[in-house]
């Protein structure tokens, strides 16, 4: 690992953390992720480049903006610092390379689909379409390059067939969480969906009991389990093989 590579890619994490923020905030209202250029929401102020530098304009603006005071939530810093360690950890995990440019891929419409889903419950077929698109590209690229691509498949069925089950038999689920299991699934291949499956239930099944526990959701209240699907599938990417490795090691045991 080349210790100015890994800065190199936090900070370009960061950068792309940036533009997760404009597409998470656009997408939902139907507003082009492209034009206008950035603004501010209160006072609709055209924003400069030293206005956009991602983490350090919040740290030095005070969370305010700098041309009409009013606070900016620190959520677009936290998901720019989260985008930028995500993209260095699976720099760290897996080296440059094809699967380092793959799992970045995944990880970034995880971020997007996840903290959409988070906002509104809804899913849009335009990021998950997208990324199943990508994600068939990188399994086309890794046949030719002579990879069996077998697992990515079952990966794509296990996991969009496991939720689309739950979803036309209990309807406790939106079809939305089919799209966003069979994308994963895509990317991580069988073994890894697997992982992916097992946190996606004990995250959500855990943050559903807290909320109805707390009062903040209701037991006949509909809660988004994309970002628990996002959240576990970013786990299977970082420790999906290390947790396989250690199950399969107690087995033998």
């Amino acid at each position: 690992m080349n210790f100015f590579i890994l800065i190199y890619i936090f900070i370009l994490g960061t950068i792309m953390g940036s533009f997760y923020n404009v597409c998470i905030y656009r997408i939902p209202s139907g507003q082009s992720i492209i034009n206008p250029p950035s603004r501010c929401t209160s006072c609709g102020s055209k924003l400069k480049a030293i206005d956009l530098v991602p983490i350090f304009s919040y740290i030095f603006l005070k969370g305010k903006c700098r041309y009409c005071q009013s606070k900016i939530s620190p959520r677009y810093a936290l998901i720019e610092l989260f985008t930028g360690i995500i993209f260095a950890c699976v720099y760290i995990r897996y080296g440059i390379g094809t699967e380092m440019i793959k799992y970045e891929a995944l990880c970034s419409f995880l971020i997007v689909i996840g903290f959409i889903d988070f906002d509104t419950t809804d899913v849009y077929s335009i990021i998950t379409y997208t990324g199943i698109a990508v994600g068939i590209v990188f399994t086309v690229v890794a046949f030719f390059l002579g990879n069996d691509i077998r697992s990515y498949i079952y990966g794509l069925l296990l996991s969009g067939g496991v939720i689309a089950g739950i979803v036309f038999v209990t309807k406790a689920m939106g079809t939305g969480d089919i799209a966003i299991c069979a994308l994963s699934g895509l990317y991580l291949g069988f073994s890894k969906s697997v992982v992916m499956l097992f946190f996606s239930f004990l995250i959500g099944g855990a943050a559903g009991g807290f909320l109805i526990l707390s009062g903040k959701k209701r037991k006949e209240d509909y809660i988004a389990f994309g970002p628990y699907i996002a959240l576990a599938s970013i786990i299977s990417v970082l420790l999906g093989d290390s947790i396989i490795s250690a199950y399969m090691n107690i087995i033998v045991v």
